[in-house]
């Protein structure tokens, strides 16, 4: 056996190195697609709490949008004033106990992680919505345009560009978020790692190969998020193309 830190490091790589992969592409999965499920819910979240009030003369309408409206503030409440980990037991143990529902733990798992990052998400997206110069509503509202029309065509294209940061920054913190999940039994990269250094009673060398995988996992999704954002917002620099016939005009 291994009698150095290092001896150490290598013997554990050789022998679960297989499992540790394994576990880091499961993390990253959950986290890729939870993020993009946290997107689409925190989108609709977003539209519908922008949506204006009527008046108090359509009251069927008027009641119906501003139950609407407490619901959705009371799902981003809770979602963002619970622990992740708490939220998973929650979940996956009070749809078995009580809605004799037993969920995949992979689906599980993207519907913890989607609704979680969705309540932040929302809230993100809200303060997007809210980025867009309030003109550019009044100008879309004097043509005649719907609030959906208005969001869809005018505002979202602007706000979804504006927190294109913030979503990354989402997704980069669901890949150690996904942890947590081992207290559901999903074997992503923590679990196989507490598996492993409980072997070999081997604690601080098994989590130093962990810590440099998540953050080898961090670090490149922030740079390959980075790259996307720059492609989307396009370049800093450009050159105005003039009409030959007219310089005058662009």
């Amino acid at each position: 056996m291994p009698t150095s830190f290092w001896g150490w490091i290598v013997y554990l790589w050789q022998a679960y190195w297989p499992l540790l992969l394994k576990g880091a592409w499961t993390s990253l999965y959950i986290s890729v697609l939870g993020t993009a499920i946290a997107f689409v819910v925190g989108l609709l979240v977003a539209v519908l709490r922008s949506i204006p009030d009527p008046s108090r003369q359509q009251t069927a309408r008027y009641w119906l949008v501003r139950a609407v409206k407490f619901i959705l503030g009371a799902y981003v409440a809770i979602f963002r004033g619970t622990p992740l980990m708490v939220q998973a037991m929650v979940i996956y143990y009070g749809l078995m106990q009580y809605a004799h529902i037993r969920l995949p733990l992979f689906v599980a798992s993207m519907v913890i992680v989607g609704l979680n990052t969705g309540a932040y998400m929302a809230e993100i997206m809200r303060s997007g919505i809210r980025s867009v110069d309030a003109g550019q509503r009044e100008a879309a509202a004097s043509l005649g345009m719907t609030h959906w029309q208005t969001m869809l065509c005018v505002i979202l294209p602007q706000a979804i560009r504006n927190v294109l940061p913030s979503v990354g920054n989402e997704m980069v913190v669901n890949v150690k978020d996904t942890s947590v999940l081992n207290v559901i039994a999903v074997s992503e990269l923590y679990f196989v790692g507490k598996s492993a250094s409980g072997t070999y009673l081997k604690f601080f060398e098994v989590y130093s190969i962990i810590a440099v995988m998540y953050l080898i996992m961090t670090f490149g999704l922030s740079k390959l998020l980075e790259r996307i954002e720059k492609k989307m917002i396009g370049p800093e620099n450009y050159e105005l193309i003039r009409n030959e016939e007219d310089p005058g005009r662009v």
